[in-house]
């Protein structure tokens, strides 16, 4: 597989008549700005020296052409993005399980790259992100034309990890899996993309039990149609297994709630509070259990290898 000529082919998707406005629309993103602060905390904030209320308006105009917003928040100079999902909640509750000082880390399935933007404050030598998406990829060009970060967007899926440049110390995969029709598949190119030694940071939909167990839906779960397998945390322990990772911690389970995940002005359709029985937020309006995700660390381990000494 040429990785570089999948990379030329899928920059012509900025092509696409869906996304010329959009390119379009950050081609008029003021130049002159002079950054006077970045924040790199629950809010990825980016401060002027100055700006004109002519520039205001249009990095707003600018913001809104780009909707869908789903992970954030973001603020860039007065223009805050209320993104439909509060990011901060899942990077902060995993913060405490990572090193990635000095690290090479990717960020399979990364959105518009708010995740990663939080992950320079932890100094990592390295940050490509992973998703074959034309509009969110267009997001982050939106927040890095001014950030100018050293972040590098990867209009490339996880099947493409075997085959990249160099291998990674952590991957994070957040909410992806279970798009997947063949998660343990999945998995496997992710283990395949990991040094030895190296660690993945996974969450995913989960379904209550202690059996091997997995919830297949037939049709939609929670209205989302590419939702294909929701396991037990023992079947997903059995997944990491057979895909080659040695060591798997648990580090939470938790269920999505209202205030993680809502409707902003920012994304105009509808979000968990449509997706939930309106009688019984304990299920999904299909019937199924409601949203709750596993979060785990998955560990690529080398075994020590036996040498058989050959008699001369």
């Amino acid at each position: 597989m040429n990785i570089d000529e999948i990379r030329q082919e899928r920059k012509k998707w900025l092509g696409w008549k869906n996304i010329i406005p959009l390119q379009e629309a950050l081609s008029t993103l003021p130049t002159h700005l002079e950054i006077s602060s970045i924040s790199l905390d629950d809010e990825v904030a980016i401060s002027f020296k100055s700006i004109t209320q002519l520039d205001e308006d249009i990095i707003h105009k600018v913001a809104k052409r780009l909707k869908p917003w789903r992970k954030g928040p973001f603020r860039v100079s007065k223009t805050f993005i209320d993104s439909e999902w509060k990011s901060f909640i899942k990077y902060n509750l995993l913060k405490p399980y990572f090193n990635i000082e000095n690290k090479i880390v990717a960020d399979i399935g990364c959105n518009n790259g708010y995740y990663l933007f939080r992950m320079l404050e932890e100094k990592p030598k390295r940050l490509v992100g992973f998703d074959p998406s034309a509009i969110i990829y267009s997001q982050f060009q939106f927040i890095n034309h001014f950030a100018k970060t050293d972040i590098v967007y990867e209009l490339l899926g996880v099947e493409h990890l075997e085959y990249y440049e160099h291998r990674f110390d952590t991957i994070f995969c957040l909410g992806v899996l279970y798009h997947r029709a063949d998660p343990i598949g999945m998995l496997k190119s992710i283990f395949k993309g990991l040094n030895d030694g190296g660690e993945l940071i996974l969450d995913t939909f989960m379904i209550d039990g202690d059996d091997e167990m997995v919830l297949t839906p037939k049709d939609r779960y929670s209205k989302i149609p590419n939702i294909y397998f929701i396991p037990t945390v023992n079947a997903l322990k059995n997944w990491c297994y057979r895909a080659g990772f040695t060591e798997i911690e648990i580090l939470d389970i938790k269920k999505t709630d209202l205030n993680e995940q809502r409707k902003t002005e920012w994304i105009d359709h509808q979000s968990l509070e449509d997706f939930l029985d309106p009688d019984d937020n304990r299920l999904t309006v299909e019937g199924y259990p409601a949203p709750k995700r596993v979060y785990i660390k998955a560990l690529k381990k080398t075994k020590n290898k036996k040498f058989i000494k050959i008699p001369k």
